[in-house]
């Protein structure tokens, strides 16, 4: 692996080397990749867009998520600031480095919307947007250019098997009832969770190189997570809270996201209200350990703003004049149509 980290630590200062001037635009990039940006896109999608595929790509994106999170801790590899001096830490990373979640997120999500969309702008736009949030992270010192591919690749695969797997698994499950939905919710949610927990069991015997604790303690003040993350707890937890909440608000007549632009507005400015006291105001609250219990205090955590999202708020807009019902009332029984 020397060899790979040392070809790309080459790669990224050079792409350092084109002055600070680029850090500002390049920071702007990688957030287009961060959670704070999905948890602002997400909602408009759902609330004035298209809740059925809007609840479609919320679900890819928290499976991604949950699965990176699995994989960074299969895989255990290095950022390239925690090997290297001469790479400038331009962001701060603490969790392990392959496959790039950006580039793996940006994959599922980009490409998914371009799937749906069926433009020729929409593709071109979705790969410039794949390249540049990838090459974001490789400037800001925090992901070798072998993470973004296989990200990429990560990405692209799991995309293709969402398409081709989901409509028949949506079809199972609308012949559930509403408790066995809920039931197969959070089965699937902490069954996504187990999976990283599981990886991080199998690294028991394997211990941080020294080098790469004290370059993370230096730079960011803390040491490298190698327990369960916040980010594999918040996709598990937001799955749960999605797919229950679309399922409660099926069987409620369901929600449509047409309306005026007057509409659409305030939905999204009544419902953001409520996101940024749920998640902006209180994940700083949050018990910073990884115990149990504050783990499972996250979860439900991040179950509130899922469900928020896909259930409560929409059913306020209903309730406000602000939206109607679905249309499509046959669709009252699936979570994932609407």
């Amino acid at each position: 692996m020397e060899r790979v980290w040392s070809s790309g630590i080459s790669i990224i200062v050079w792409l350092q080397s084109l002055g600070p001037s680029m850090t500002a635009p390049m920071r702007l990039l990688s957030f287009l990749g961060d959670v704070e940006f999905y948890l602002v896109m997400m909602p408009a999608l759902y609330w004035c867009w298209d809740a059925k595929k809007a609840l479609r790509l919320g679900v890819l994106l928290m499976l991604s998520g949950g699965l990176n999170e699995a994989l960074k801790a299969v895989f255990h590899q290095p950022r390239p600031f925690w090997i290297s001096p001469a790479v400038e830490a331009l962001s701060i990373e603490t969790t392990f480095g392959l496959p790039s979640g950006h580039s793996q997120q940006a994959v599922c999500v980009w490409g998914w919307l371009a799937l749906q969309l069926r433009r020729a702008w929409a593709w071109a736009l979705a790969v410039l947007l794949i390249v540049l949030i990838g090459v974001s992270r490789a400037y800001l010192g925090v992901h070798f250019p072998h993470c973004l591919l296989l990200g990429a690749v990560v990405g692209a695969a799991l995309l293709w098997g969402f398409v081709r797997w989901e409509p028949r698994a949506s079809t199972w499950l609308a012949g559930r009832n509403l408790v066995e939905q809920l039931g197969l919710a959070l089965l699937g949610s902490l069954t996504m969770l187990g999976l990283t927990g599981s990886a991080l069991a199998s690294l028991h015997g394997w211990s941080v190189p020294s080098s790469w604790a004290r370059a993370v303690q230096e730079k960011a003040g803390e040491p490298i997570a190698v327990s369960v993350s916040v980010y594999a707890v918040m996709s598990a937890g937001v799955l749960f809270g999605l797919v229950a909440g679309a399922a409660w608000l099926r069987r409620s007549g369901g929600f449509s996201a047409r309306g005026t632009v007057t509409q659409r507005l305030l939905r999204y400015m009544l419902g953001m209200a409520a996101v940024a006291v749920l998640w902006f105001g209180l994940e700083p609250r949050l018990p910073q350990s990884t115990g149990l219990l504050a783990l499972g205090v996250r979860y439900f955590h991040a179950a509130l703003v899922g469900l928020w999202v896909a259930g409560i708020a929409p059913l306020m807009f209903r309730g406000l004049g602000l939206a109607e019902k679905s249309s499509d009332s046959s669709m009252a029984c699936n979570p994932l149509d609407g």
